[in-house]
């Protein structure tokens, strides 16, 4: 028998028993309660009166009244008083039993039967007389009458709604179906839904448990594959003893930062050494000596973990030095920042340490654009020798003419204000092309430059700092997400669109951001909304939002992506269009082969889920020729195109 007759025959089956049993039982519930209601109304009125009787029994005339009286206020076939001594009717009151309105039929069914109820009367010790009460069921069949038809009405009501409602009970045992179309078209977003509950349903049951046995071999050969990535980036980029990023990593982004591009900006790198470390080992010992290098660790891990500081890096060089890497910080932010690190370490000091030393020395300088890594470090060495020779104060910041801004912090407010409000912005656009054939484009990542009071196109890497600082980007990526979708009106091609953490964090510019892309469906498969993996929020919020930027028809994709699996959840859940892979981890990949072997390892457990992998930031040809090897499907970078305006 095939589904939907088994589904109709059940519906049917259910009809037919809930109707009729409904019906019948009603109706005998019914009936049993007014058997017992008469019964009671006749053995109450055969009490009453047969107590009101006891002082009168000698007075016909009051027998006769009292009897009528009761007989005339209530429902009775009869009453009669009979005399014990000769069994001789002293009082009798009847009349005919018949009910108004009632069918013959239905008072047959009920079979509703006059009900009897006795009493005796006393005088003195002995019992003079009995009174017998015969109730009258014509009022309890026009109740029972008018309770039957409600009822019946209600169940044809009831029927009407089960005959509207049949197809959308079909539709839910049908519903195991639409679940396994839609896990399927899950897996071609890669994304792998496991339908827990297993339809009854035999071919139903093994279809369902043949895909959700695909969907688990996939993700755990996503996990296998992602652990062992996690692994060698752990061991390639990650400090054992204090879980920060070491000295390489610090090096390379260092280096990603000094690259002359459209969002690179200045920043500041701190260096803090830790006092006479090798004294300490010996004077308190190597455990002791490690628990105070944790709990540096632990200071600079909690100031890189604020929202507003995801680009922040700290690192461990080597032994009790440390590093923390500050891109788009002024001098005075700098300043306070090293302030309150040394100010936070005298806390740290541990028993049995040097009283007259700090626990630390710090060094701090600017870094700009287009400047060598060794000459920053070499600016670095000397201020932290300078802290050194200075005891009244144990930090030191190197500063330069060139860090000083050209224009006040109003003036910037002022004129970024006028800009986004006015729509003083230009749109650059840079191409992500594929890695097998260059000439085929993928998308165009979208830039802007924000113009200045003189009309001059001032790049991101200047203006950002300054729109995080006073706490604009969510109205940022409100103006370049207007400007984006206006140009896509006129010109359809695919683009790639970045969106800050802040805006992903506040649920009113987040609610701002899906209105408007609700309002124009039509451009959905022409943009791709980016989010950065350093500015994600935790794994729950992340799959929530990205549920939520999906159901607008527009995709995502995740860019600088190679910090952490383990950070960012499930990817298999979050129904990405590719990801980016922070050009950090491709700078120099063709002469390093470990940094190969982590990009194998992420393009494993992205391929095993059908994951574009697109390089960011290829500068040279042996990068390229490296990574198109490895399988990376597409490539961004100077070396394919720098940004420029359409």
């Amino acid at each position: 028998m095939s589904l939907r007759k088994q589904l109709f025959l059940a519906i049917c089956l259910f009809l037919l028993v809930a109707f009729s049993g409904s019906f019948f039982v009603s109706l005998e519930s019914s009936r049993d309660q007014m058997l017992g209601q008469l019964r009671s109304h006749a053995q109450d009125a055969a009490t009453a009166l047969g107590l009101s009787l006891t002082a009168q029994i000698d007075d016909p005339a009051m027998v006769e009244l009292m009897v009528s009286s009761i007989f005339d206020s209530g429902y009775f076939n009869s009453i009669r008083v009979i005399s014990i001594a000769d069994e001789q009717v002293l009082v009798e009151r009847n009349v005919r039993a018949y009910a108004e309105d009632v069918p013959d039929w239905f008072i047959s069914l009920v079979d509703l039967r006059p009900q009897a109820g006795e009493a005796l009367i006393m005088r003195g010790w002995e019992q003079a007389a009995r009174v017998e009460v015969l109730s009258n069921p014509q009022f309890a069949l026009a109740k029972l009458w008018d309770s039957t038809l409600g009822s019946l009405i209600w169940l044809l009501i009831c029927g009407l709604l089960s005959a509207v409602f049949g197809g959308w009970l079909l539709r839910r045992q049908l519903r195991p179906l639409d679940k396994m179309v839609k896990q399927a078209e899950a897996i071609s977003k890669r994304e792998f839904l496991s339908l827990p509950k297993l339809p009854r349903t035999p071919e139903l049951k093994r279809v369902v448990l043949a895909m959700n046995q695909m969907v688990e071999k996939l993700k755990a050969l996503f996990a296998e594959e992602a652990a062992r990535s996690e692994k060698l980036r752990a061991e390639s980029y990650q400090d054992s003893l204090t879980g920060l990023a070491n000295r390489r990593l610090l090096d390379e982004h260092l280096a990603n930062h000094l690259l002359i591009s459209e969002q690179s900006s200045d920043g500041h790198l701190l260096m803090l050494q830790i006092n006479d470390l090798a004294g300490l080992n010996q004077r308190l010992g190597g455990q002791r000596t490690d628990e105070l290098i944790s709990s540096v660790a632990e200071l600079l891990k909690r100031l890189t973990q604020q929202p507003e500081r995801s680009t922040w890096l700290a690192a461990r060089n080597r032994g009790g030095e440390f590093s923390l890497l500050i891109p788009g910080m002024d001098n005075a932010d700098a300043a306070r920042v090293a302030s309150e690190i040394s100010a936070t370490l005298e806390n740290l000091r541990l028993t049995g340490a040097s009283d007259c030393m700090p626990v630390a020395h710090l060094g701090i300088v600017a870094y700009h654009p287009g400047e060598s890594p060794g000459d920053v470090l070499l600016r670095l060495d000397q201020a932290l020798t300078e802290a050194r020779q200075r005891p009244e104060r144990p930090w030191t910041h190197l500063t330069d003419d060139t860090t000083a801004p050209n224009q006040s912090q109003h003036d910037w407010r002022t004129w970024i204000d006028d800009a986004l409000t006015h729509g003083h912005m230009q749109l650059y656009f840079q191409p992500v092309v594929q890695c097998a054939d260059t000439s085929q484009v993928l998308h165009h990542k979208v830039l802007a430059r924000l113009l200045d009071p003189q009309g001059v196109a001032i790049a991101a890497g200047h203006f950002l700092p300054w729109i995080e600082r006073l706490g604009w980007s969510a109205r940022m990526d409100l103006a370049m997400l207007e400007a984006t979708l206006d140009y896509l009106i006129v010109n359809r091609w695919p683009l790639a669109l970045s969106l800050s953490g802040s805006t992903l964090r506040d649920p009113v510019q987040l609610q701002k951001i899906l209105d408007m892309l609700e309002s124009l469906p039509e451009l959905a498969p022409l943009l791709t909304l980016e989010i950065d993996e350093r500015q994600l929020p935790p794994p729950l919020e992340l799959q929530g939002l990205s549920h939520s930027l999906l159901n607008t028809g527009y995709r995502i994709g995740l860019q600088h992506f190679g910090g952490s699996f383990s950070q960012i959840g499930n990817l298999t859940q979050l129904g990405l269009a590719y990801l980016k892979i922070d050009g950090a981890y491709i700078r120099g990949i063709d002469e390093q082969s470990d940094k190969r072997l982590f990009i194998d390892a992420i393009f494993r457990a992205t391929n095993s889920i059908d994951l574009p992998l697109i390089a960011e930031r290829v500068e040279t040809r042996g990068e390229f020729e490296t990574i198109k090897e490895l399988g990376v499907f597409g490539v961004m970078g100077r070396l394919i195109g720098p940004p420029e305006p359409m």
